[in-house]
């Protein structure tokens, strides 16, 4: 089987109005034992959604799985909204088992799809395909765009790889996100529905809000990744939403080699001429030990757990409960959400931090514990300016200045503000 030259980034995703991805899902696994990424989008997607998100990922192709008809029609409104969103240069490819013709597959090449693969075709086949037409080297990108999610996503991955970056132009002028906030924790506990719902609350807040994520999953040296959490998340498909998926490469901890890297573009690169309003950006699930985010590179750090953390024994061993400024217990619907929730009360009282602990079903929309987390994010959003005016003050002047408007705010957060950010480092809806 012939190798790639280059590291290659997939998306590939099911169609709207095909409710299944157990052929996809199987072809996602052989790409990544080959060595490549994997965004998956899920199923039932529009044609739109998949395009944006191949741009913003700046992936090499989109390979879709299409089972219930309309493919012909699908298919050419994906690459036509790939042009839109500046996308022209992506790739193309799919398949559907018996359910796409020969016929079909020659009509949907003319219209800009790389190939059609048929019953039968070996998932080798299909890898060597990727492997010969995706994995050579490419150049940075010259084209003139007006697509935001274009310019972002090439400049993304520019700074994480050996391409010369280009030029910025107003980067000095750009004003600083409102909120950049930290979630981590085990795997299961939520992590992924609970952003996509503060997202929606975020959206709703503010008709002219612009959020961006960063989220990560786990990879290992010499091997792909499976990408998945655009899988469970529906609000953050909205055009204000910039998402962008990290592997870990093997690296310990929760975040990527490249975090930092993406942290600082989206930091201080121009964004519609403003930027962006808040920053989240997720790990991968973590472990006892793991403190992901060094002093300094979020306003808030928020460790999201489930009620089945094993006896209260454990909670003395969670690192995490010692740094996290919010503790979310999720998915406070199970039976032992209530115990659950007054030990971890009780573990973090005895930091005298002034930790704040919720109970939440992000599952469940308009859940009342996420409204309440929520509120409590937005107060920090809206005290942060004042902070960061307050360190442009004179010396005696801060320290009042700064208490006052940021209350029980980490005195990281003081000190990122202070150097302008320069210390910044570092079932489908229940993940």
């Amino acid at each position: 089987m012939k190798k790639a030259t280059h590291p290659i980034r997939l998306l590939t995703a099911v169609p709207i109005c095909d409710g299944h991805d157990s052929a996809i899902s199987t072809i996602n696994l052989e790409l990544i034992q080959h060595g490549i990424e994997v965004i998956y989008l899920g199923y039932h997607r529009p044609a739109r959604d998949i395009a944006r998100a191949a741009v913003q990922e700046d992936v090499r192709a989109i390979g879709i799985s299409s089972y219930n008809g309309g493919h012909v029609e699908f298919f050419a409104e994906v690459r036509k909204q790939l042009h839109a969103l500046g996308g022209a240069d992506i790739g193309l490819f799919g398949g559907g088992g018996g359910t796409i013709t020969r016929a079909d597959a020659q009509i949907m090449q003319k219209n800009g799809v790389d190939r059609i693969f048929f019953a039968g075709t070996s998932l080798s086949e299909i890898v060597s395909f990727v492997n010969d037409k995706y994995g050579t080297s490419r150049s940075a990108s010259s084209e003139n765009t007006k697509s935001i999610d274009r310019r972002l996503g090439r400049l993304l991955t520019e700074v994480t790889s050996s391409l010369p970056r280009r030029a910025s132009n107003g980067r000095q002028k750009k004003r600083l996100p409102k909120l950049v906030l930290g979630i981590t924790g085990p795997g299961g506990a939520g992590k992924t529905t609970l952003i996509d719902e503060l997202v929606l609350r975020f959206l709703r807040s503010d008709p002219k809000m612009r959020i961006a994520i960063l989220s990560h999953d786990p990879s290992i040296v010499g091997k792909g990744a499976l990408l998945g959490d655009r899988a469970a998340m529906f609000y953050s498909q909205d055009d204000r939403v910039f998402m962008r998926s990290l592997s870990t490469s093997g690296r310990a901890g929760g975040l990527a080699p490249e975090t930092e890297r993406c942290l600082d573009v989206l930091l201080h690169e121009p964004v519609n001429g403003n930027g962006f309003d808040v920053v989240l950006i997720e790990t991968v699930g973590i472990g006892q030990e793991a403190v992901p985010f060094d002093n300094g590179s979020v306003d808030k750090t928020i460790l999201v757990m489930s009620p089945d953390y094993g006896s209260r024994v454990q909670l003395q061993k969670i690192a995490m409960l010692d740094v996290a400024d919010v503790v979310v217990v999720n998915k406070s619907d199970l039976a032992s959400a209530r115990a659950a929730s007054s030990e971890i009360e009780h573990r973090v009282a005895m930091n005298h931090r002034n930790q704040q602990v919720f109970s939440t079903v992000a599952k469940r929309h308009g859940d009342a514990g996420v409204d309440a987390l929520f509120d409590a994010l937005s107060h920090v959003e809206r005290a942060l300016p004042a902070a960061r005016a307050a360190d442009h003050a004179p010396v005696a002047d801060k320290k009042s200045v700064r208490a006052g408007a940021t209350g029980s705010l980490p005195a990281s957060a003081a000190r990122r503000t202070r150097t302008g950010r320069q210390a910044a480092r570092g079932t489908q809806r229940d993940r």
